[in-house]
């Protein structure tokens, strides 16, 4: 029987039971495709994170969801951050994470304890609202954005906080000029105390709603960077957790900030 460290983490949060939960596992070398998806799967949390490293300060990273390996994880990420400094006895300045799809990626401490992460800004376009899509939202919004995600604009942050999706009809909603829509994030501008409030669904991923999505937030600070020119907070308002983040887009790179919180620390017996 195989042991393999294993630490489940709350990112995006300053306390436990905030924030999105990832499961972080170091190891020597990646096992086989099937075997991580199948732990991804055992751990049924959003994110399964697995890291080797390559070199001083730097690692390979992957990210799996219960059922499929995605391009790029934000709330993992942080977690694989934490579980370095925190628990891995790293502690050199900065952690860089070479991926299979979204390049290096570069996460750092901040002065007030924070994690920063470096993130692509992905491409954004003008998206039809289609009538589909407001029936699986239960709303119609104002505008939306295709890129990574499916993205739908509306005008007030209640209408976020207080939506009532249909997560079958959204895992419904196919492609739609190559955006696969079934990955679907809403958003206004304000909330209680923060800039922009948003939800993440992603049924297409096998995720019916995301708690703390740091990839959705790079397509956040795409969409909202321009209109407010400055760094900004944004809640993710899942309901019963929530998670703050705070967004910074800066030419073509997205800065995410947050914190993260160690919540199981132990071993998972393959």
């Amino acid at each position: 029987m195989t042991s393999l460290p294993f630490y489940q983490i709350d990112a995006f949060a300053s306390r436990t039971f905030e924030g999105n939960q990832a499961c972080i596992m170091p190891m020597d070398s990646f096992l086989p495709d099937e075997t991580l998806q199948a732990i991804a799967a055992e751990n049924n949390v959003a994110e399964t994170a697995f890291i080797v490293q390559t070199g001083e300060g730097v690692w390979d990273l992957r990210w799996f969801t219960p059922t499929v390996e995605v391009p790029l994880c934000g709330h993992a990420t942080l977690a694989s951050a934490h579980a370095l400094f925190s628990h891995l006895g790293y502690d050199g300045e900065e952690v860089a994470f070479d991926t299979r799809q979204s390049g290096r990626l570069t996460v750092k401490r901040t002065p007030d304890g924070r994690y920063e992460m470096d993130f692509p800004a992905p491409e954004i376009r003008k998206m039809d609202v289609t009538e589909d899509v407001a029936a699986a939202l239960g709303a119609w919004p104002l505008e939306a954005w295709g890129g990574p995600f499916y993205a739908a604009v509306f005008a007030d942050p209640e209408d976020i906080v207080s939506m009532q999706a249909d997560i079958d009809l959204i895992g419904k909603l196919g492609v739609m000029k190559d955006v696969n829509r079934g990955n679907l994030g809403v958003l206004a501008a304000g909330g209680d105390g923060v800039d922009v409030t948003s939800r993440f669904f992603a049924p297409a991923s096998g995720i019916p709603e995301d708690p703390a999505t740091g990839s959705w937030h790079c397509m956040v600070a795409a969409i909202m960077g321009p209109r407010l020119k400055r760094a900004f907070d944004c809640y993710q308002a899942y309901p019963g957790r929530g998670a703050k983040i705070g967004v910074e887009l800066v030419g073509d790179r997205v800065k995410l900030r947050g914190d993260a919180v160690t919540v199981i620390e132990g071993k998972f017996s393959l």
